[in-house]
C-alpha cells in the first residue's frame, strides 16, 4: 500500500480518505480487516507524532463478515469431555456450557442467589431458565462440596476456589476454562453446541432461540441459519 501511494505523493498527509477506502475494498475478509487494522495503526501514530494533521482512517469500517455455517461436536468429542469432568466444580461448569449455553465468564461470574433449588429455576447472564435434572444434581454436588471444605466463606459467587473462599471476587479465567482446556470440546465449543442442537431440534427458530437462551436476534439467526444448512445437508445426504 505504501510502495503504490509513494508513487503518487510525496508524503503521508496527502492520503485521502478515498485512498483508504481504495485500499479496502481492494481486499477480501481477513486481509482487509488487516489492512484497516494496519492503517489505522499507522496513522494514529503519525498524528500523534505531528507527521500529519489529519487521520484519514477515521469513521471507516469494515463490513462484518458473514459467519460460516456452525458445525456440530461430534459424541466422541462430548465423551472426552465429560469423562474429564472429574470433580465437583468441573462437573457444574461442563454443565452449564453444554446445558444451558453459558459462557466462562457467565459461569464464574454466578451468584448462589441465581440458583433456586426450590422452584428449579437458574439465571445464566441475567437469563431465568428452568433448572434441569443434571444441572441441579451437579449443583447440589458442587454445594455440598463447597459447604464441607469452606463453610465459613463469605464469597457470594456460586463458584470459589481455595484462593477465593478468603475474598469476595469470581474466580479466574483460566481456572474456570481449564478442564477443557486441550480438548475438541471446549467450554465454548460446547456452549455453540448447545444452542446449534436447540435450533435443529425446534426447526431453526430464531424466536425461539431468543427466548430460550436470551441471545440477540443477530446471534440467534445466525444459528437458525446454520441449522437451516445443517439440515438441508442430511436430506440431501439421505436422498442420495
Amino acid at each position: 500500500m505504501l510502495l503504490e501511494w509513494s508513487s503518487r505523493y510525496d508524503h503521508l498527509r496527502e492520503v485521502t480518505r478515498e485512498d483508504i477506502i481504495a485500499v479496502r475494498d481492494a481486499a477480501t475478509g481477513k486481509q482487509r480487516e488487516s489492512r484497516i487494522v494496519a492503517l489505522r495503526s499507522l496513522f494514529r501514530h503519525a498524528k500523534k507524532n505531528g507527521q500529519i494533521f489529519r487521520n484519514p482512517t477515521i469513521r471507516i469500517r469494515v463490513p462484518r463478515q458473514t459467519g460460516g455455517v456452525l458445525q456440530a461436536l461430534v459424541q466422541a468429542d462430548i465423551d472426552e469431555a465429560i469423562a474429564a469432568a472429574s470433580t465437583p466444580d468441573v462437573r457444574l461448569i461442563v454443565a452449564l456450557a453444554a446445558v444451558h449455553a453459558a459462557r466462562p465468564k457467565m459461569i464464574r461470574t454466578m451468584q448462589l442467589e441465581d440458583v433456586d433449588l426450590g422452584n428449579r429455576r437458574i439465571t445464566v447472564g441475567g437469563h431465568v431458565r428452568p433448572l434441569d435434572d443434571l444441572t441441579r444434581r451437579a449443583v447440589l454436588d458442587w454445594l455440598g462440596h463447597r459447604h464441607s471444605r469452606w463453610p465459613n466463606t463469605a464469597n457470594p459467587h456460586l463458584l470459589i476456589t481455595q484462593k477465593t473462599a478468603v475474598e469476595l471476587g469470581p474466580a479466574g479465567k483460566l481456572w474456570t476454562t481449564r478442564a477443557t482446556r486441550n480438548l475438541t470440546a471446549t467450554l465454548e465449543r460446547l456452549r455453540v453446541d448447545r444452542q446449534l442442537e436447540e435450533a435443529l431440534t425446534h426447526g431453526a427458530d430464531p424466536l425461539h432461540l431468543a427466548l430460550v437462551f436470551g441471545i440477540d436476534e443477530k446471534t440467534a439467526i445466525r444459528y437458525a441459519d446454520s441449522a437451516r444448512a445443517l439440515l438441508g445437508e442430511s436430506v440431501e445426504q439421505a436422498s442420495q
